[in-house]
């Protein structure tokens, strides 16, 4: 796909700093306190989010003010559907008119909500009538102990077939490891069974956190833009004392996982910066000094490859990517950020490619 860069290489929707707008209408009665919190950050992909808040109000928690929805929209272009969403019983909207990456949207989204569990979903995510009023269900249980800070539940693919949805934490042996396996089980695994059971991480795309958990970790950590986020948050609340679990009792489609999508290089850019984040907070220096130079000579190969098919734009891209990689290794975060920024700009087009294709 071409990336549309002008003459000047500056991308088509960089963002800047950007202003909120709260689209939730004015309502004259006090909602009663919520006992779940939904938080959707929405991207480019409004069909899809307004698709997935008429299947969540199909639970008895939302008409009874058990559950809130609150979407958060990350600098999306103007759509219709925003003021249909926000004009819905039980959902709020708040737009930024800015890109402010998945992690500081979710943080911004849990701040806004009350009641001791949050429940993170991506947009391109089905859920089945009365999902809340389980998910509600299994948090309530007896069985669940105070110290469990983190549920991830069963994901699934568009055909049915079980999706990895956790995983062990990435280390250097794995992440190498892993180049030598398919996409899917790079960096997750397919829980097989129907016993829940402890994992060390679960994928961010259907999370439920306990708020205790969440506010003793400040949230999630925004030096991540996008991916690895939710991988940093789990060991972050291991490395507190709680628990992550796997409940395979709830099950819901994820129909666009990153390793069944195509990669094109704003998005390669922002999956190495993540990879590269991680690494420099939890490995050690040396296997971290490692890793950046693998991405470094990776990137660099791209490049060349991509001056030789003559695609200027993809090249350009590379480059800011090995740029980056000094930045990281550096400690330049501003530098860093700026590039991130960068690319973000350009992942309109990528993200609305999926937009209305759930099912």
């Amino acid at each position: 796909m071409a990336l549309a860069y002008p003459p000047d290489g500056t991308p088509p929707h960089a963002p800047g700093h950007g202003h909120e707008v709260a689209l939730a209408p004015r309502r004259v009665h006090t909602p009663p306190a919520s006992e779940l919190a939904v938080v959707v950050v929405n991207f480019c992909q409004w069909q899809n989010t307004a698709r997935l808040v008429r299947q969540l109000r199909r639970s008895a928690a939302v008409r009874t003010g058990q559950a809130e929805i609150r979407v958060i929209d990350n600098g999306s272009p103007s759509h219709p559907l925003a003021v249909r969403v926000a004009n819905l019983r039980g959902v709020s909207v708040r737009r930024y008119g800015t890109n402010l990456g998945f992690a500081a949207a979710v943080n911004r989204g849990c701040r806004l909500t009350a009641g001791p569990w949050v429940l993170l979903l991506n947009p391109d995510i089905t859920v089945p009538d009365g999902f809340l009023d389980d998910v509600l269900g299994r948090a309530a249980r007896d069985d669940v102990p105070a110290d469990v800070g983190v549920i991830g539940f069963r994901l699934l693919n568009r055909d049915g077939t079980p999706q990895p949805s956790a995983g062990p934490f990435p280390s250097f042996g794995r992440t190498l490891a892993g180049l030598c396996l398919s996409r899917a089980r790079r960096k997750c695994r397919v829980n097989h069974g129907d016993a829940k059971r402890p994992v060390e991480w679960a994928t961010g795309g259907c999370l439920l956190v306990r708020r205790e958990c969440f506010e003793q970790l400040n949230g999630l950590d925004e030096s991540f833009f996008l991916y690895y986020e939710d991988v940093d948050f789990c060991n972050r609340a291991a490395e507190r004392g709680w628990q992550v679990r796997f409940d395979p009792a709830l099950e819901v489609t994820h129909h666009w996982p990153l390793h069944a999508r195509r990669v094109p290089p704003p998005l390669r850019l922002v999956t190495r910066h993540a990879l590269l984040t991680y690494a420099s907070k939890h490995w050690p220096a040396w296997q971290s000094r490692l890793l950046s130079g693998a991405v470094w000579a990776e990137a660099g190969a791209r490049q060349l490859w991509a001056k030789a098919r003559g695609e200027s734009e993809a090249a350009r891209c590379f480059g800011q990517l090995r740029r980056l990689v000094g930045d990281i290794a550096s400690g330049r975060t501003r530098e860093a950020a700026e590039r991130i920024r960068y690319a973000a700009g350009f992942l309109h087009p990528i993200a609305a490619e999926q937009d209305g294709r759930t099912q």
